[in-house]
């Protein structure tokens, strides 16, 4: 099932960026059909008697977390592209909520900065609080959903500080979506990135050193997980560099894709 956040667009059109209506809307999607819910999406909900051809809405990301926890080298051949080893436990990070970004809309590039890269990855929604989880923990009633997810990335920034905040954070730097996906088929999934059409990222999910049911267990015990929080699982190998005018797209078949042009700062 397919659960989003939208805001309807006030002039009916097929294009994006058309003027939207300013409250922001839950809705489930069915085909080409966004039908508004009332409720929690990561909750109860029912679907209302509204609906919008899916043309005629903006997609927002999919939840509004308190915090993002990203994983950071977690296949082997991405650690391997930076001259890194494989670690032997989760290395985690944080990205501000501010730097989400919905699809379609653009990535702004850093002023100063040198290389921002693209870093496609698979994020998996928290349904309900959680702290302490053991390992082995039946995880399935902690885990609302999965979608895309961007980690843009200020390169140089992240060499010159030695750790990521900074270069993790800026405004636009996560975009994510364009769906919760309540019934992903993790065991066969895989994710591609494509820049201008061309892919530079493929990998199934199965190469992660550190699965979803460990990472979730793990950051718990480090963080207390509220529903929403957003964790992302990190990339495979084949990051590279952005520029204003690229089109990044994110797929994860099953979820859908999370596409984002890029642009230079103004002003």
């Amino acid at each position: 099932m397919k659960l989003c956040r939208f805001q309807p667009q006030t002039v009916p059109s097929e294009k994006l960026g058309a003027p939207v209506h300013p409250e922001v809307l839950q809705g489930v999607i069915s085909g080409e059909t966004v039908r508004e819910v009332s409720g929690d999406i990561l909750g109860k909900w029912e679907a209302t008697s509204r609906s919008w051809p899916l043309s005629e809405v903006k997609l927002l990301p999919p939840v509004n977390p308190s915090k993002i926890v990203a994983v950071g080298r977690n296949y082997a051949d991405h650690a391997a592209e930076f001259n890194n080893p494989a670690p032997e436990q989760p290395i985690i990070f944080l990205k501000p909520p501010s730097s989400l970004l919905p699809p379609e809309d653009a990535i702004v590039l850093a002023p100063n900065v040198k290389r921002t890269d693209f870093e496609g990855e698979l994020a998996v929604v928290i349904a309900r609080q959680c702290s302490q989880l053991p390992d082995g923990a039946d995880l399935k009633p902690y885990i609302a959903g999965y979608t895309c997810l961007n980690d843009v990335s200020a390169r140089d920034y992240q060499q010159i500080d030695k750790q990521w905040t900074r270069a993790k954070a800026f405004d636009t730097f996560c975009p994510m979506g364009p769906v919760l996906e309540t019934d992903f088929d993790l065991a066969h999934g895989k994710i591609e990135t494509r820049l201008n059409g061309v892919r530079k990222q493929y990998a199934p999910f199965t190469d992660m050193l550190f699965p979803v049911n460990v990472i979730i267990p793990w950051v718990s015990r480090v963080m207390t997980l509220l529903p929403g929080d957003v964790i992302a699982t990190g990339t495979p190998a084949g990051v590279g560099p952005i520029k204003a005018g690229d089109v990044v797209e994110i797929i994860i078949e099953g979820i859908g894709t999370l596409r984002n042009p890029v642009v230079d700062r103004q002003g």
